[in-house]
């Protein structure tokens, strides 16, 4: 380990089951009610033949596995570290409801000097498939 948070090559996995209330309770809370995610017979007659998770749900699923990386700095006297953003997220394949997703997060650089982390993010469904990518930066804060 360097003498930051995190290392090149760290790196977490997260799993979960996305089930029909895990899709509805995401739309409550968000207001997205689109067919594609809670209307089954809109989605039957669709090329896909079954509704969708969201794709904010999936980021959602992808900020827990940051969450996991950084759990050992939460305890740091001096620094915070707080999401900077995602870059080039991509939603490759449909998440269906019943559909069981892992993201795995590994951090690929970490520059010393602007205290932040860039990390690669791919989901798989339960086929393997990948299904989302993206890049998310950490930033460490000065704590007061």
């Amino acid at each position: 380990m360097n003498d930051f948070h995190v290392s090149v090559g760290h790196a977490v996995s997260f799993t979960k089951t996305v089930s029909e209330t895990d899709v509805y309770l995401f739309a409550g809370i968000t207001g997205d009610f689109a067919p594609n995610h809670v209307d089954k017979s809109y989605m039957q007659r669709s090329n896909f033949g079954r509704r969708m998770a969201h794709g904010a749900l999936l980021v959602g699923l992808m900020s827990t596995a940051s969450s996991m990386a950084i759990a050992h700095c939460r305890d740091n006297e001096s620094e915070t570290p707080v999401s900077a953003g995602y870059d080039r997220i991509r939603f490759i394949k449909p998440v269906f409801l019943g559909d069981t997703v892992t993201v795995r997060y590994e951090v690929v650089s970490v520059n010393l000097d602007r205290r932040r982390s860039i990390s690669k993010i791919e989901a798989t469904n339960q086929d393997g498939t990948l299904v989302g990518v993206a890049s998310h930066i950490l930033q460490w804060v000065p704590n007061a």
